[in-house]
């Protein structure tokens, strides 16, 4: 159920530019909705591609792509949170129809495009969270992978099939959310409502528990996570050392430990 006191703003429709797969009923594949009320910070990135299974085909990358970089450049979206508007399924992978009518080149171009985009949601600059209340194969899988956090109901199929199709990468085995979070690929498993929106109310609870943290810290705390992963050790505490020093100068973080002394909830502004 949603919180009763949480306002909810119309989806907001991106359009895509000079792309020819077939649209999602109301006309956009990719749609965006920033909560309001007591979840206000929380961006919802909704995937409606029904006809295709939220397969990725070009409209809906397109799509995808210019949402996001939209989204990068404002400081109000504190947790983004990715889900199907299709019951059951976060995204079937590649739209191979549409994949089989593309020459070699534009094949290549297209695989290029789709790295680019799995890129930008790996390196989105506030936490990311995929809810997969549905089946999440192929690049549905990698997008999820991109993503920071992953929720999933214990009743989804995920797996990398590409193999199977004579792609890669992948290694053909299909998974349950169940054993998924056994082997640690998602970090949530939650049994499936009547509703079918499981891992997304579960996913809205993670993001609820980030929106009281203080947005430019929380930023920060990614670049130096995402950073440090890439390199050894002292250079890991050198990058931590950089953002750390970035943050001395905030307002929110004078208003963290003004808090803490006068034993009251902070007021972060992300300044």
């Amino acid at each position: 159920m949603l919180r009763v006191l949480c306002l909810l703003r119309p989806w907001r429709p991106l359009r895509a530019r000079g792309c020819a797969s077939d649209g999602a009923v109301g006309g956009s594949e990719i749609q965006v909705r920033a909560l309001a009320g007591p979840d206000q910070g929380i961006t919802e990135i909704l995937m409606n591609r029904p006809s295709a299974r939220n397969a990725l085909g070009n409209v809906f990358v397109s799509e995808l792509l210019e949402s996001l970089a939209q989204l990068r450049e404002d400081w109000q979206v504190r947790v983004l949170l990715f889900r199907s508007g299709v019951k059951g399924v976060f995204c079937a992978g590649a739209d191979l129809k549409e994949r089989e009518q593309m020459s070699e080149a534009e094949v290549g171009v297209f695989v290029q495009r789709l790295r680019g985009l799995m890129n930008d949601i790996a390196a989105f600059p506030a936490p990311t969270i995929a809810a997969m209340d549905g089946f999440a194969l192929g690049g549905g899988l990698e997008l999820a992978l991109a993503c920071d956090l992953r929720v999933a109901a214990s009743s989804a199929i995920m797996g990398l099939i590409e193999t199977t199709r004579g792609l890669l990468p992948g290694a053909g085995r299909r998974l349950s959310g169940t054993e998924a979070h056994a082997l640690g690929l998602v970090n949530h498993a939650v049994a499936q409502n009547e509703e079918g929106d499981a891992a997304y109310q579960r996913a809205r609870a993670l993001a609820q528990e980030i929106l009281p943290q203080a947005p430019i810290a929380v930023r920060l705390g990614k670049v130096a996570i995402d950073r440090g992963m890439e390199v050894d050790i002292a250079s890991g505490m050198a990058i931590e050392g950089m953002c750390y020093a970035q943050n001395i100068p905030t307002r929110d973080r004078l208003e963290g430990m003004a808090a803490f002394r006068e034993k009251r909830p902070p007021k972060f502004v992300g300044k």
